[in-house]
Parts: structure tokens; C-alpha cells; sequence
């Protein structure tokens, strides 16, 4: 008895998948896409390789003028260069002659010159020991003039010496004397170097004056004198002394002797230095400050 027989069923095929049918559709337009690009570069390599033939040929027959060309250019340059050398060496024989002439020019100039500083030379040469001469005249001129003003400065030292012996000796003259109130003030000058002295000591104020005899007073400071009286045989005389609205005389006295007054408390004095006719010569003396106010 032969056994059963079981039939199965075949397995379904399944179907395509989207992405392969994508894929292949893909696949397919590169392929495409790259003969497409193979054919279009083939033609232009096709172009290219005609085109390279057309400008070989095209440059050959440039080379073959050019050579031809360059034949010609090379004659001309030669002539160029002839023409060139010819004017060149016509330059240099005229640059030859003109620096020729330059130097001889020059050389004339030099002697000129030197022919003419040496003219000047004297001359100034000459003028320079005209002048120096001048100088040394001028020297002594002035040295004769120093020599004076030394002599004169010697002379001014003596006088100098002198003045100052003589002023010692006024200063040594100068005595303090009563005067006819019994007050001794101050120094009495009996001259006029003496008088100068005292003004430079500044110690009172000093008026001089001289008086004539007349009837009317004469203002001597800020008072008034009238002379009486004259005796030059005796060196006497009178006066009359106006102050604060007061005359006192002073009678028969004798030069320089104070004659003292008193002025709002402050002491003046009045000395006669010289007596001649009709005239008296002398000084009168006030303080420095005066006791009006006190």
C-alpha cells in the first residue's frame, strides 16, 4: 500500500521594494548621465585637437616670417649700429676738442687771476703797512696821552693829599667856642673851608650872608640883620637882630665870636668872619630841628 502524499503550498515571492526600483532608476540616469558627458568631451577633443593642428600650423608660418623678418632687422641694426658708432666717435673728437679749448680757457683764467691777486696782494700789502704805520702813531699819540692823564692823575693825588692834609688841619682848627650868652653849642668857622666842614657834618643848618649898612633890615633865613656899624681898623661892628618880633642889638663885638639869640626856645647863632667898609661877611647858624612847638 503505497503511503500519502502531502502536498504544501509554495512560499509567496515577495514584492519589489520602493527603494530598489529608486535605486535602479538612479543607477540609470548617472549611467546615462556619464555617456552623455563622455560623448560631449569626446567632441571637444575632438575640437581641440583640431584647433591645436590649425594654430601649429599657424604658428609655423609666423616662425618662418619672423625668421625672414629677422634676417631683414638684422641689416638694419647693423646699419643702426655703423650710424651710431659713427656719431659717436664724431662726439667724442668734439668733446676731445672742446675740453682741449676748456683747458687751455682755463689755464688763461688761472694766470689771470693769480696775476691779479698778486696785484692785490701788494696793494694790500702796501695799504696794511700804511695802515699799521697810522696805528702806530695813534699808539703813541696815546700812550703821550696816558702819560699825561698819569702825570695829571699824580698831580690830582698831590692835590688830592693836599685837600685831605688841609682838611684835617680845618678839622683840627675847628673849636668850640662860647658864645656872647656863655652857651658853647657847637664849632665855630672862622673861614670859609672851615664854614664847609661844618655844612658837611650836617650837624646845624648853616645860611651865609653879607650885610651892607643901610636903614632897612635884610632877611637872612627867617630873621632879619641890620648893619650900624663897621670897624675894619679894629675888626668890630654892630648889628641889630630882628626876631620874634624883637630887635636886640649886639654892640661893638668882635668876628667870629657867636653872637646868640634864642628863637621860640632854640638857640641861634650869629658869626662875623670878615669886616670891611660898611659890609660885614659871616654866617648864621640854626638847629637842625627847632623847639617852636614846645
Amino acid at each position: 500500500m503505497s503511503s500519502p502524499q502531502y502536498h504544501y503550498p509554495m512560499a509567496p515571492v515577495p514584492p519589489p521594494a520602493p527603494n530598489s526600483n529608486l535605486k535602479t532608476a538612479l543607477v540609470t540616469g548617472a549611467i546615462i548621465a556619464s555617456l552623455a558627458v563622455n560623448g560631449f568631451l569626446m567632441f571637444q577633443v575632438h575640437d581641440l585637437r583640431t584647433d591645436t593642428t590649425r594654430i601649429q600650423q599657424t604658428m609655423q608660418m609666423e616662425i618662418d616670417a619672423i625668421k625672414e623678418n629677422g634676417s631683414e632687422m638684422t641689416t638694419e641694426q647693423r646699419k643702426r649700429v655703423e650710424a651710431l658708432r659713427e656719431e659717436l666717435e664724431n662726439k667724442s673728437r668734439q668733446l676731445n676738442q672742446a675740453a682741449s679749448q676748456a683747458k687751455r680757457e682755463a689755464l688763461s683764467y688761472a694766470d689771470e687771476q693769480a696775476k691779479r691777486l698778486e696785484t692785490e696782494q701788494q696793494k694790500n700789502t702796501q695799504q696794511v703797512t700804511s695802515e699799521l704805520s697810522d696805528v702806530r702813531q695813534r699808539a703813541d699819540t696815546a700812550n703821550a696821552k696816558v702819560a699825561d692823564v698819569n702825570n695829571d692823575v699824580s698831580a690830582v693825588k698831590t692835590d688830592l693829599a693836599s685837600t685831605k692834609t688841609d682838611l684835617n688841619q680845618t678839622k683840627t682848627n675847628l673849636q668850640k667856642v662860647a658864645g656872647d650868652l656863655g652857651v658853647t653849642s657847637g664849632y665855630v668857622a672862622t673861614n670859609q673851608k672851615e664854614l664847609d666842614e661844618l655844612k658837611r657834618r650836617g650837624e646845624r643848618n648853616y645860611v651865609e650872608f653879607t650885610l651892607h649898612k643901610q636903614k632897612q633890615m635884610q632877611r637872612v633865613g627867617d630873621i632879619s640883620l641890620k648893619l650900624d656899624k663897621a670897624d675894619p681898623k679894629h675888626n668890630k661892628f654892630t648889628v641889630s637882630v630882628l626876631a620874634d618880633d624883637k630887635t636886640t642889638e649886639k654892640k661893638d663885638r668882635n668876628i667870629n665870636e657867636p653872637l646868640q639869640f634864642y628863637v621860640s626856645k632854640s638857640l641861634y647863632e650869629i658869626v662875623v668872619n670878615s669886616v670891611g667898609k660898611n659890609q660885614i661877611s659871616g654866617y648864621l647858624s640854626t638847629p637842625k630841628y627847632q623847639a617852636r612847638n614846645q
